[in-house]
């Protein structure tokens, strides 16, 4: 599990974590719970370049389907295949089995305008 309390959260309910020049990119539990049922993920292929406030992929649940977006750019190195078959994974575990793509940057300025935990579960509290 990614270490939350180095995480970084956007108002669009995504959560980024970093690990030397690899983000990580989910939505966050609150968005899991708010969008209730996940039943499609579809997510943009390894290899392809994204810039910055690109959409990496579309989460779709009984609900409404939502599209996350990286704030920085890159290249997509890594994609959560096991969604394909159990994009339940998300509602049930958000920040490991459910994580969604891993984006090779070389700037992870955009970062640090984003909300820490602790600010995100003021604005987005869980249950």
């Amino acid at each position: 599990m990614p270490d939350t309390s180095v995480c970084r959260f956007s108002d669009s309910h995504e959560w980024f974590n970093v690990e030397g020049d690899i983000l990580t990119i989910g939505i966050t539990q609150y968005a899991a719970n708010e969008l209730t049922d996940i039943t499609y993920v579809e997510l943009k292929p390894v290899g392809d370049a994204i810039s910055p406030g690109d959409s990496v992929g579309e989460v779709e649940s009984v609900k409404t389907t939502s599209d996350v977006f990286s704030p920085v750019g890159g290249e997509i190195v890594e994609v959560n295949d096991s969604l394909n078959d159990d994009p339940g994974k998300i509602n049930t575990d958000p920040f490991e089995e459910g994580w969604l793509v891993r984006i090779k940057t070389k700037d992870l300025s955009p970062l640090e305008a984003l909300m820490d935990q602790s600010t995100y579960n003021d604005k987005y509290p869980v249950g």
